[in-house]
Parts: C-alpha cells; structure tokens; sequence
C-alpha cells in the first residue's frame, strides 16, 4: 500500500479528533454563538471586524470542520480505489462521510435557528460515527500489508455479545455527558462521586439528575469494561489483538472516569475538561474495531464450520 495513502489517512484521523476536541471547547468555553445566527460567514462577514474570543474559537472550528471535511471526502474516495475489494470499505466510506455532512447541518441548525439541548447533545454522537468511520477506514489501510490477526480471530458468543452491548452502551454514556455540558450542569454537584447539595443525599433537580445519571452511566461503562478485560485476560491472551486492544479499553475507559472526577474537583479545568472528551472519543474508537472484529468472527466461524463440513462429508 502507498505510504501516501497511508500518512494521508493518518492525517485525516488526527483531524477528525481535532473536530471532536473543537466541538468540546466550543461548548465548554460557550462560543456557539461567537459568530452570531450566521453561517458559514461570521457575522456576515467572510473577514470579521469585531474579533472576540467567542468568535475565534467559532470560526477556527469552523475552518478545521470544512478543512477535514474535505480530506475526508479525498479519503474516502482513495480509499474506494485502493482497497474498495475489502468488504467494509465501500461502507465505511459512505458512512465517515454522511455523518460528518449530518454533523456540519446539525451544527449549522444549531447556530440560524437554535435547537433545545436535547438535540444539540447529538451533535457530538454524530461527530464520534464519523471519526470511527474515518479511524478504521485507516486500519484497513494499514490491514492490507499486515492483518493483525483478523483474517483468523474467532470470538466467543458471549465475548461478541459483550462487545455489541457495552458499544451500544457507550452512545448512552456519551449523550448524557454531552447533555450535561448543553444543560449546564457540570458543576451542580460539586462532589464526587456522590452529590451532596441537600438533604437526603440524593438529587432534587433535574440538573442534578442528569449529572448523576451520567455519573451513574459513567460508573456502569467502567465495571462492564474491565468484567470484559478480565474475559479477554482469562480466555484470549493468545489472541494479542483481543487482549491487548481490551487493556487499552480499559485503561481509556480508567482515564475516562478519572478526568470526569477532575472536570468536577478542579471546578471545570478546561485542559482537563478536553481531555475527558479526548478519551471518550478514543475509547469509541476502540469499541467500534472491536465490532468491526466480531462481524469478522461471526464471518470466519461459519467459514470454519463449512470446512469441517466438507472435511467430513468429502464426497459432497
């Protein structure tokens, strides 16, 4: 495979983080409007005149937004050409880029007509799809002059249900969290892990539920993976991507709810804050490899059933 092809797609990946992170500071910093209800000019403007701070981070977002955009429409349109006789190219090309356009109009909407948070804590669970997308795209890429162990991996029934449902999960965890960022709630409990605001010791506001329902969710993700590392540590040490790629996940996973821990003592840190949606964001993407693994599993088990079949029954 062309190193270009390869540097290219490892680009674009990092650029496709650099959109979540941008995405994050925006909301963090409350910069959704630094442009005003305008869009894609800033204010009407194609140069601004009144230079805010709000209105930097806006417009930076933006320009990262439509620069990645287009080195992921040229990936995915390489990608086709180069390696499109691997079954989920074609697929994980249409899916990076329909995303990133569905994640560009939610963020479009957002600024002409505004969206109640509910929506807007969408946005960044389109925005996680398509980098997915965007990052296995570039593991095939790599696949295609080494395999990494996936043309034989065989999963277990319960390790593949395991990966479906802690993946699906994660959307859960995801949103909540981008709620209570859209919400306002980052900072209405002010302990941790618990919220001690009032008497009984439980929330009494909508803000504090949903801090403590992603709190919650947050603590679910994290015993659900390291129960899984464990599965991988007992039963796949021999297969090194299952093993290895299930201590990343749960290290990330760790960081995770450590970083979330540090959003609430250091009273929003912003570098702390980025880096809980830096982990998250790798963290999907690890998940979403191993469901590109399970489909291949399934995909080698019946392979390997029809070969015995055919072992036995050699005169069919």
């Amino acid at each position: 495979m062309r190193k270009s092809l390869k540097w290219f797609a490892v680009l674009t990946t990092i650029g496709m983080l650099l959109i979540l992170l941008g995405g994050a500071l925006v909301t963090k910093t409350e910069s959704g409007m630094g442009c005003g209800r305008s869009w894609p000019l800033c204010n009407g403007q194609l140069i601004p005149t009144d230079i805010t701070i709000e209105l930097v981070i806006e417009l930076a977002h933006r320009v990262v937004s439509g620069t990645v955009g287009l080195m992921v429409l040229i990936l995915s349109y390489w990608s086709w050409k180069a390696i499109g006789h691997i079954r989920e190219t074609k697929f994980l090309s249409l899916l990076s880029f329909s995303f990133l356009v569905l994640q560009g109009l939610i963020g479009a909407g957002a600024v002409i007509w505004g969206q109640s948070d509910f929506i807007l804590a969408i946005h960044f669970g389109v925005s996680l799809i398509s980098f997915a997308a965007v990052f296995l795209l570039t593991l095939l890429i790599f696949e295609v002059d080494k395999k990494f162990e996936a043309d034989k991996l065989i999963l277990d029934s319960r390790m593949r249900k395991h990966i479906i449902g802690v993946t699906l999960y994660s959307f859960v965890v995801v949103y909540t969290g981008a709620l209570v960022r859209h919400v306002n709630a980052s900072l209405v409990c002010r302990d941790w892990p618990l919220c001690i605001n009032t008497e009984p010791n439980i929330p009494n506001s909508f803000h504090e539920w949903v801090q403590m329902g992603h709190r919650f969710a947050a603590g679910l993700i994290f015993i659900w993976i390291a129960y899984i590392t464990y599965l991988a540590i007992k039963h796949y040490r021999h297969q090194k991507v299952v093993y290895w790629g299930w201590l990343v996940a749960c290290t990330l996973v760790s960081l995770q709810v450590t970083s979330g821990a540090l959003v609430v003592l250091t009273r929003l840190n912003l570098f702390i804050a980025l880096s809980h949606a830096f982990f998250i964001s790798c963290l999907f993407g690890v998940l979403s490899y191993f469901i590109l693994l399970t489909s291949r599993s399934k995909k080698n088990e019946i392979l390997l059933k029809q070969k015995d079949t055919i072992t036995i029954n050699p005169e069919q």
